[in-house]
């Protein structure tokens, strides 16, 4: 055997193919930005031009969120049965035709179901396109191009609040019809982008279509490449997703529920009322306007940094310090409610940066240590419950601003966040140098922590 044919795929270089697949999975976080952010922009001009009540405009600004938890369930169950391939067009899919059908609204309802179902494609989107980058990636590359999704989704959102400000200011009476259909855009590159994508040779393995497997690997690395240079035990035990509880692998997916949950309640909650929030920090006028447009900037640079350092620091030790700088910055606030607008918007500053470690491994981890069966089921229930969190959060932050008052608030989204570092101490892997194997595999465990060698896992 030739030394090229004995390398396995996980340390091959990185090749045209790797950047193009990083660029049309990445263009799926980016739309997820958009079309998340854009009814933002628009709902000041819907509510009147639909004459909403109070009841429907915070039943369609959750509606998404809710679309979201389904999707995730859905979009991991069908990614894991059907394949990458099948569902990574039904989210573009879903988003044009939502999309133009949104500018045509007449009622609230109608306008929840649409903003409802673009949900659900958000929440497919997540597990396959996730699923089809790390079982593609080497080794070397696979943290941080995940990572890298992160800030697609953040560079989403805001090209959609100025894109969504543009139009609204020279569209006329119905611009926000045109703000709301702009999404449509997008999604067509994205579905015209992802056009020629092959399966995932993981996926086609685990299902026996060893032949397919082949010449996909050999189109992919090379033809000196094959099915053995995959790290995979060619022994498979063909799980449901019911495995997750019942072969071990229950442990890791409370330690995604948890984290996922912690990271983001705290930030979708602060992120979605960064105005109000700041209004009852007693931080007004210029700089309530430019800290706004500054912490939104700090998240994008947190995700950078982290996406910088996820490999040099380790997945571990990135989470314990991001959940920890995060949740002191929290703290923070919560003492200092009362302090010189300066003061406040360095300590929102802080936790927009350092809750970046967080929030890029909330695509990096679940995409690590489970299975290849079951890798999309993992990562569409970990985004179905920590939706779950996120619409509460969201719901939650104007009741609690007004009834337990500014400094209370910040201390419950300090300690959501600090038990997260608790729940990371005891149950974050290290998965830095593994393959997907090693990752998946159930002897990896924290530091510390002990189990009984169980059979591989594909």
């Amino acid at each position: 055997m030739s030394k090229a044919y004995s390398m396995s795929v996980e340390d091959a270089p990185l090749n045209r193919f790797h950047n193009i697949l990083t660029m049309r999975s990445g263009g799926g976080s980016f739309i997820d930005g958009y079309v998340l952010s854009i009814i933002g922009i628009a709902m000041a001009k819907v509510s009147p031009a639909l004459g909403l009540t109070s009841f429907w405009e915070g039943t369609i600004a959750a509606s998404a969120l809710i679309g979201i938890f389904f999707g995730g369930f859905m979009g991991g169950f069908l990614t894991d049965r059907l394949g990458r391939k099948r569902l990574y067009f039904i989210g573009p899919l879903l988003f044009i035709f939502c999309s133009i059908a949104q500018f045509w609204t007449e009622s609230g309802g109608m306008l929840f179901t649409l903003r409802f179902i673009t949900g659900m494609a958000v929440g497919i989107e997540y597990p396959v396109a996730t699923a089809f980058l790390v079982e593609f990636l080497p080794k070397e590359y696979r943290g941080p191009r995940l990572a890298a999704l992160t800030i697609l989704w953040f560079a989403g959102a805001a090209i959609a609040y100025v894109a969504g400000e543009i139009i609204i200011t020279f569209g006329g009476e119905q611009a926000w019809r045109w703000t709301l259909a702009s999404a449509a855009l997008p999604g067509l590159m994205l579905l015209l982008i992802r056009l020629g994508t092959p399966e995932s040779p993981r996926w086609l393995i685990s299902k026996g279509r060893l032949s397919e497997a082949e010449r996909v690997i050999k189109k992919v690395w090379g033809p000196q490449f094959g099915i053995g240079n995959l790290p995979e035990q060619q022994e498979q035990r063909h799980l449901s997703f019911l495995s997750l509880l019942h072969s071990g692998y229950g442990k890791r997916m409370a330690f995604i529920t948890l984290f996922w949950t912690c990271c983001i309640v705290p930030l979708f909650a602060v992120y979605a009322f960064v105005p109000r929030v700041l209004q009852a920090l007693h931080v007004d006028g210029n700089w309530a306007s430019a800290g706004s447009i500054t912490i939104t900037l700090l998240f994008v640079l947190g995700c950078i940094v982290a996406t910088r350092l996820i490999n040099r620091l380790g997945r571990r030790s990135l989470l314990l310090h991001s959940f920890l700088w995060s949740g002191l910055a929290l703290l923070l606030l919560g003492w200092q409610h009362n302090g010189a607008p300066l003061t406040i918007l360095i300590l929102f500053g802080a936790y927009a940066l350092f809750i970046g470690g967080a929030q890029v491994l909330t695509l990096v981890y679940p995409n690590e240590i489970f299975p290849t069966e079951i890798r999309a089921g993992a990562v569409g229930f970990g985004t179905s419950m920590s939706r779950i969190g996120a619409a509460a959060g969201t719901w939650l932050v104007p009741v609690s601003l007004q009834s337990l008052g500014v400094e209370q608030t910040m201390y419950i989204a300090a300690g959501i966040t600090l038990f997260g570092l608790l729940v990371s101490w005891f149950m974050a892997p290290e998965t830095t140098q593994l393959n997907l194997n090693e990752a998946a595999s159930l002897e990896n465990t924290p530091p510390g922590e002990e189990t009984t060698p169980q059979p591989a896992v594909k």
